[in-house]
């Protein structure tokens, strides 16, 4: 097992991980759908938010460049942690409108904690040559940022690649020729369902760095467990939300299950402080209480591992358990135990 637990020093306090960052889409037009979660869930005092979005936003962006802080906007506590990143996802099927120079401009006046560089994702539409001029972009993009960045803000360089060799080579050649506190892995959500392919990008990733190694968009409950076993360091989702808009309840150690499916109970499987005193119909018609509820489940997988790390129990047969309703998400994770058995 490569799992691991570390502690960052960052401007806005201290972050213990492994760690999600709920994603906030504070800029986006659906910036109301992220309910409060920041001091009533004790594991998510972080977020993720989109930098570009934030600065496209006009009337948001003249509040924050006028006195307004970001933590004042989204209605959190000054000692939040915000994980800002370029906003990379919006560019998979178009051209980049911004450059290193303008999100870290951007980064600097959200008063960020990390910084995400700018980053092309790749997409299997895309010819290989089109792929790999993404690839060779992202690089480039990122080590311009190293060059530019001051402060105290964390860096983490994105990272992008859909094979083992091509992770391994970016994340070698940005440790040599720049300056970065980790790496982010993306282009990992159009290829989610390809739980092997994930799985060899992780490890060829943590294989090539021992700097902190996020993952962008796969911090659902049932990538969760996989990536704490792989030595991910954090992780962020917008799963919960959503789950929540089209109706599916999570369930730690199950997944997500349809409302429609289970309507015939009257009370739900989970005692979090959202279900333990409602009934499944009154869950089923407020979106942010199934919202909340789907973010309390994510917190639950996350103790769950934590307490079996920690009671010193057998990670691998809890994980064994874990996956063994689900043939595909088994396989993947027993090619990964075979290649983690051999690293440790």
């Amino acid at each position: 097992m490569l799992y691991r637990r570390r502690k960052l020093d960052l401007p806005h306090g201290e972050l213990y991980t492994p760690v999600l960052f709920p994603v906030r889409n504070i800029g986006k037009r659906s910036s109301d759908n992220t309910p409060t979660y920041v001091g009533t869930i004790p594991d998510f005092s972080a977020a993720m938010i989109n930098a570009r979005s934030i600065r496209n936003r006009e009337p948001m962006w003249n509040r924050l460049t006028n006195g307004v802080t970001l933590r004042e906007e989204m209605d959190v506590p000054e000692d939040t942690i915000v994980f800002a990143d370029s906003g990379g996802f919006d560019f998979s099927g178009e051209e980049i409108d911004t450059t290193p120079a303008e999100t870290l401009e951007t980064q600097d006046q959200l008063e960020a904690d990390i910084y995400g560089t700018v980053d092309a994702p790749l997409s299997r539409e895309n010819r290989a040559a089109e792929n790999q001029r993404r690839i060779d972009q992202s690089v480039e993009y990122a080590l311009e940022a190293s060059d530019r960045h001051t402060g105290d803000a964390l860096l983490f360089a994105s990272v992008h690649g859909y094979d083992p060799e091509t992770i391994r080579n970016s994340i070698r050649h940005l440790e040599k020729n720049g300056d970065f506190d980790g790496y982010a892995l993306g282009s990992m959500v159009p290829i989610r369902t390809d739980y092997k392919k994930v799985t060899k990008l992780v490890l060829s990733a943590r294989q090539a760095t021992d700097k902190h190694l996020h993952v962008y968009g796969l911090g659902g409950i049932v990538y969760q467990p996989l990536l704490l076993y792989l030595g991910v360091d954090s992780f962020d989702s917008s799963a919960f939300i959503r789950s929540a808009g089209n109706r599916n309840y999570l369930i730690p150690g199950f997944g997500g299950e349809p409302l429609r499916n289970i309507e015939s109970l009257d009370r739900l499987p989970c005692p979090c402080p959202v279900c333990g005193q409602r009934e499944l119909e009154e869950i089923r018609e407020d979106r942010t209480a199934l919202t909340k509820h789907n973010l309390w489940a994510l917190a639950t997988e996350l103790r769950r591992f934590r307490y079996v790390v920690e009671a010193e129990r057998d990670v691998e047969e809890y994980l064994d358990l874990r996956f063994q309703g689900n043939e595909v998400t088994r396989r993947a994770y027993e090619t990964a135990k075979q290649q983690v058995r051999r690293l440790t």
